[in-house]
């Protein structure tokens, strides 16, 4: 299993009008097509105004396979314009295990 960190530095104030709009558009398809929502944070110490979402996938394989599928749905493209204009900027790291499970 991998996990991908997924980091989205909002304006500021705009954490909260963030992830009501990914409640309201973005929840529903990512989970559908991405499956393994690990869990979706917002930073209080450190980098504020940032959004942590953590996704659980098989391998490297399986991820690029979704977010492939992802990328193409209708749903989540309503959600991306939705909230292009609160983003400052996105990182992304993919984890892996530090020991064999």
């Amino acid at each position: 299993m991998i996990i991908e960190e997924r980091n989205y530095l909002v304006r500021p104030g705009a954490a909260a009008k963030y992830a009501q709009l990914w409640a309201q558009y973005g929840r529903e398809p990512q989970v559908r097509i991405l499956g393994n929502l690990l869990g979706f944070y917002v930073t209080e110490v450190g980098d504020l105004n940032t959004l942590v979402y953590l996704w659980g996938y098989e391998g490297l394989d399986d991820r690029a396979k979704r977010r492939t599928e992802l990328a193409a749905d209708p749903e989540f493209a309503a959600f991306r314009a939705e909230v292009r204009d609160l983003l400052v900027n996105q990182s992304n790291r993919i984890l892996t295990p530090a020991l064999p499970s």
